[in-house]
């Protein structure tokens, strides 16, 4: 219930969000034009795919708490991650875009009105505050809601460099500031959305989960009562925050009356690695020994008498 309550508070959340970040896209595109300070109007951009990146987390978030079904076996966990993607890869194309605008602006430069740009800037921080406050309770376990909270983060510390800019301008009346502003904040779109480009490549391609070692996840099972040996370890996310693994575990030959207790510590130990979706398949020595499965059940082979 409590789990339930709190998924449907982000998801407002990221609705009013949504709202907030596109109604000031509109206002900062037009005091940006107006003060013609290619800064605000890239920061607009950047807000505008604030915004996109808010409707997809919202999208994303919905899919991924639906429930699995027969043809979704596993569930909708990789949607928040493919929105995520996607969203990082919008963040990059605006960046080249705020990257040529801005040397179109250092071969022909213009007056830059720095108040408003100041008083715009302020107003988007204030924004962008209140929105990374709403969204930062689950930024550390959910990649989607991540990738929107960096978008906030980014365009937070945009606002910040162009009401420093805005005041630099006023006291050296240097305009290039301002295009050079933009460069910074096309450099920092970039730089956010790496991270997030890297770690939903590797949920999708299925790679190892940030933060895990498969070397020490073998050998914490290895060290179990019980368990012989652990080979063919495979350990992936299904979305941000699902992990799953499958293995299979030399034991010796009992009924699986007795092995039942050695898979209940398997479990065990792998939800202490935040893996709770696991498929373990038993191997016994007696059946191993002659498919030598492992180093263990041939060194065990080796070993044997000659007659």
């Amino acid at each position: 219930m409590h789990q339930h309550s709190h998924h449907h508070g982000t998801g407002r959340v990221l609705q009013w969000s949504f709202f907030a970040t596109l109604a000031f896209v509109a206002i900062e595109l037009f005091f940006g034009f107006r003060a013609n300070s290619l800064a605000l109007i890239s920061d607009a951009g950047h807000n505008f795919t604030d915004a996109l990146a808010l409707v997809l987390a919202a999208i994303g978030f919905y899919l991924q708490s639906k429930p699995a079904d027969s043809v979704k076996t596993y569930g909708y966990h990789r949607a928040g991650v493919l929105t995520a993607f996607v969203n990082a890869l919008t963040l990059i194309g605006i960046a080249l875009f705020i990257f040529y605008e801005a040397w179109q602006r250092f071969q022909h430069p213009k007056h830059v009105e720095e108040w408003t740009m100041l008083v715009v800037a302020v107003a988007a921080l204030a924004l962008n505050g209140a929105i990374m406050w709403g969204l930062h309770r689950d930024k550390d376990h959910d990649l989607n809601i991540r990738a929107a909270f960096m978008h906030m983060l980014g365009d937070a510390v945009s606002s910040l460099a162009i009401v420093a800019g805005a005041i630099a301008i006023h006291f050296t009346g240097f305009e290039s500031i301002d295009p050079i502003l933009s460069v910074l904040i096309g450099a920092l779109i970039i730089w956010t959305a790496w991270d997030i480009i890297q770690e939903s490549l590797n949920v999708l391609l299925e790679g190892l989960p940030r933060g895990l070692e498969l070397a020490a996840v073998t050998r914490a099972l290895c060290e179990l009562e019980g368990v012989i040996d652990v080979h063919d370890v495979h350990i992936w996310s299904l979305g941000s925050s699902a992990h799953a693994m499958s293995c299979h575990v030399l034991i010796e030959d009992m009924p699986p009356s007795e092995s039942n207790a050695i898979l209940v510590r398997i479990n065990d130990l792998l939800c202490r690695f935040q893996i709770h979706h696991t498929t373990v398949q038993f191997e016994h020595t007696k059946c191993a020994l002659s498919e030598m499965p492992c180093s263990i059940v041939a060194t065990q082979h080796q070993h044997e008498p000659h007659h």
